[in-house]
């Protein structure tokens, strides 16, 4: 196993004090090695480096899986804890992940539970997580909890691939477009000038405006660059401030197709984050608490935050999501169908994958009818080009002749 390092501060034998550093598996070993050499330690601390090693590391949500998938097959097996993070650490491919696995048995052989350990690295598991995982653990069911959160987990990440691949091919064709138009006006373009200059003779309009066109983004074209480096910063900049997230989020729901979009994946978050805490036997209140922190619309999130108040006051949890009148109709009413028939937990689960569903079938739609809108609007500005300088260049040899 990795090592971590340690300073210490202890008196010898003859009562002089002592500093230093030296490598342990935990504080506690880190103690046995101090007596061993007849030092008294009065104070030990994990190096900041150390401390600040796995957090500086980016550990992706398929390492999160793998190890969550690794957890639940060695905890079904009633492989104790400690071993099976120390097993873990021995097949984990990932650097990373490994000095995550590394310090979580840290924590657990210091005494700490699982779910303990996890909230040292909130960036790593969600709230969510964390709660799942402490309920299994207080309620010895641990090998229960984990394949619904791995299950939980992957139909995330598949949901989350299929909305990457499918924006794959039209970003690229924007790109490539963009590119081939900006390359036509910065590189072709300017070689008619001289030919025009030579010649003599007056060009023609639409001509001079691309000749105008060109020449402006020869001298200017970094100021594009720059507004556009600009626009991305103020735009996340309004993240920090919570009224201009709220407006922003407000903004973004009140989009056509787009605002669509963005509710309904909001709505496959939070059902499926409530339902999965609500089977694992989380009260309701607090489950909506964890629920409500998961989604990441603020907009949204203030309008749960006023369920939750509604539902502690005795209110049922459709009701209270009909009441907001943010919410799709179908969600508060298939909730209300869950609470009548006692079942509230699996409706919001098939209810996520639902509103997943519909998500996916929408961003094809828009895929698909967004190629060809791209493939002819780069036909046309590229053809346009084209077209403009050759006519421009024949006009001109029509009038030599």
């Amino acid at each position: 196993m990795s090592a971590l390092y340690f300073k210490y501060q202890a008196f010898d034998a003859q009562g002089k004090v002592l500093n230093g550093q030296l490598s342990a598996d935990t504080e506690r070993e880190a103690v046995r090695i101090l007596k061993g050499k007849n030092l008294t330690p009065v104070k030990i601390q994990e190096t900041k480096e150390a401390a600040e090693k796995i957090r500086r590391k980016r550990i992706s949500q398929a390492d999160v899986l793998d190890f969550t998938n690794g957890l639940c097959t060695l905890v079904e097996a009633r492989v104790p804890i400690d071993r099976s993070l120390r097993l873990l650490e021995g097949i984990t491919e990932s650097s990373a992940m490994r000095e995550l696995v590394v310090s979580l048995l840290r924590e657990v052989k210091e005494g700490r539970s699982l779910a303990g350990a996890m909230e040292v690295h909130p960036k790593v598991f969600s709230k969510m997580y964390i709660n799942i995982v402490r309920a299994g653990e207080e309620g010895g069911i641990l090998d229960k909890m984990l394949p619904d959160l791995a299950e939980f987990l992957e139909t995330s990440a598949k949901t989350r691939q299929a909305i990457i691949s499918a924006m794959i091919y039209p970003i690229v064709l924007l790109i490539t477009g963009v590119l081939s138009v900006v390359l036509l006006l910065v590189f072709v373009v300017p070689q008619f000038a001289a030919m025009f200059e030579d010649a003599g003779s007056e060009i023609p309009a639409s001509a001079a405006f691309l000749l105008s066109l060109s020449s402006g983004i020869q001298s200017y074209g970094y100021l594009i660059i720059v507004f556009i480096a600009l626009l991305v910063f103020f735009w996340k900049r309004l993240d920090k401030e919570p009224a201009s997230k709220l407006k922003k989020d407000g903004f973004m729901l009140s989009l056509p197709m787009m605002g669509k979009l963005i509710l309904y994946k909001e709505c496959a978050v939070f059902a499926r984050t409530l339902g999965a805490l609500l089977g694992a036997g989380i009260p309701l209140i607090r489950a909506l608490r964890v629920s409500r922190e998961v989604v990441g619309n603020t907009v949204l999130a203030t309008h749960l935050v006023q369920v939750e108040e509604d539902v502690r006051g005795g209110a049922g949890l459709g009701a209270s999501l009909e009441k907001t009148n943010q919410f799709p109709t179908l969600l508060h009413q298939l909730v209300a169908v869950g609470e009548e028939s006692g079942r509230t937990a699996n409706i919001l689960i098939k209810s996520a994958a639902t509103f997943d569903t519909t998500v996916r079938n929408q961003i094809s739609s828009l895929v698909a009818a967004l190629q060809p809108a791209l493939i002819i609007i780069l036909a046309i500005a590229v053809g346009g080009i084209t077209i403009t300088m050759l006519s421009a260049v024949f006009s001109m040899n029509a009038v030599d002749f």
